[in-house]
């Protein structure tokens, strides 16, 4: 069924054209032209849906609340269901793609229903993770239970461990070239994998057509990234310049994370003082390094590390705020790096992040002009969200509907 919104102002992912005339039918948009001279003005905007290069939909959807077991005691068919909850959430509040970086076949599973149109959800990009035992990937599951997620130690088991998931059905892969916060016992500055591992793990990635995302928090896990040719440095939090530099030139896409940074420095009850004490570690470096970085042309994208927890899905539109006022950036250079440029980040640019004929049907029908004024764009704006030419929140009317939940 074909559906036409009129007379609406248009920001296309990268400029403004105006009062349109938008019409898609089923996923994909057929056309966008100017409206005619007597066509009333709906006070209404029309934006490409959010990308969200980085989250982390396997968390219990009900409670949001940081439980290391319940990934445990979970069976994975129910564990699906909360995925699915996730991702829903996320794309009734104006994200209509996501690319989880610690996919499993459960997400695998999700993506493909998904994609088959069986249920509603926005698109789902999965990366399955290749970690070495005792790395950050592997220390979010206590010392003493036998049944682990996969890890890979030597060359050979890297190429293995890729092949594994690529088998599966992954479409990219995630590496880890430091330590991280969250993680049990962990220290930010270890080293996780050699050299030879990442190399070998980055090869057979690309040999069978996947991207590779580093999680970097540390300057010499950044060095490791940029030597080993990942295609996106996730976090990137101690940049030095000549990093900030070498990454703008090779224009590799960062997802900064800030809002969980802010976040984890409020939550005693269910963060650990060691998690506590890396965060706001990591957040002295930030300080020093994101406005600079943002100077010197690093090319930010929107990744927010969001778990349903500590940033929630539904807080991207203010991630995206907080990324304009801490990289110095203007409303429109902030709305592209969550938009056309974050699905340019993960393979997705001819598919969706852009309101062109052609590309899939993912727009968010706000009031106000978020490309001039990033205050605007809020998720108490939505009036409508499209994912997938299906509208999936609010109508076409543009009447101001309750805050999504």
């Amino acid at each position: 069924m074909q559906t036409t919104v009129r007379g609406v102002r248009v920001w296309d992912g990268e400029e403004e054209l105006g009062l349109s005339d938008v019409e898609w039918l089923g996923d994909r948009l057929v056309a966008v032209t100017p409206s005619a001279t007597d066509t009333p003005d709906s006070g209404l905007s029309l934006i490409p849906g959010l990308v969200d290069t980085h989250v982390h939909l396997d968390t219990d959807a009900v409670t949001a609340r940081a439980d290391r077991n319940w990934a445990i005691v979970t069976p994975p068919e129910e564990r699906s269901l909360h995925v699915l909850a996730q991702a829903q959430t996320a794309m009734r509040h104006g994200v209509t793609t996501l690319r989880d970086l610690a996919s499993d076949p459960t997400h695998f599973a999700v993506s493909r229903i998904l994609d088959a149109e069986l249920l509603t959800g926005p698109r789902l990009v999965t990366a399955g993770p290749v970690g070495m035992t005792a790395g950050h990937g592997d220390l979010f599951t206590p010392p003493h239970y036998p049944y682990r997620p996969p890890v890979a130690d030597g060359v050979d088991e890297c190429r293995k461990l890729v092949r594994h998931w690529a088998r599966a059905g992954a479409h990219a892969i995630k590496v880890y070239t430091s330590g991280g916060v969250l993680s049990m016992g962990d220290r930010v500055e270890w080293r996780n994998h050699t050299d030879a591992e990442l190399a070998a793990t980055v090869d057979e990635a690309h040999a069978l057509g996947m991207i590779v995302a580093a999680h970097s928090h540390s300057s010499i896990g950044i060095d490791r990234a940029l030597a080993a040719d990942v295609d996106s440095i996730e976090h990137a939090t101690d940049m030095t310049q000549r990093q900030m530099d070498a990454i703008a030139e090779r224009r590799i896409p960062v997802a900064p994370t800030l809002l969980i940074h802010d976040r984890l420095k409020t939550r005693v009850d269910d963060v650990s003082a060691d998690a506590r004490e890396k965060s706001a570690a990591l957040e002295d470096a930030r300080a020093r390094t994101l406005r600079e970085a943002g100077e010197r042309g690093v090319r930010f994208v929107l990744g927010t590390d969001a778990n349903g927890v500590f940033t929630r899905f539904g807080d991207q539109m203010a991630e995206v705020r907080i990324m304009a006022e801490r990289l110095g950036w203007d409303a429109r250079r902030a709305l592209i790096a969550a938009t056309s440029d974050a699905a340019n980040a993960i393979g997705l640019g001819e598919v969706t992040g852009r309101i062109r004929v052609g590309l899939g049907a993912d727009m968010v029908l706000p009031d106000g002009r978020p490309w001039d004024d990033i205050e605007e764009l809020d998720t108490r704006r939505i009036r409508a969200v499209i994912s997938r030419g299906r509208i999936v929140s609010g109508d076409l009317r543009g009447e101001r509907l309750p805050r999504p939940s």
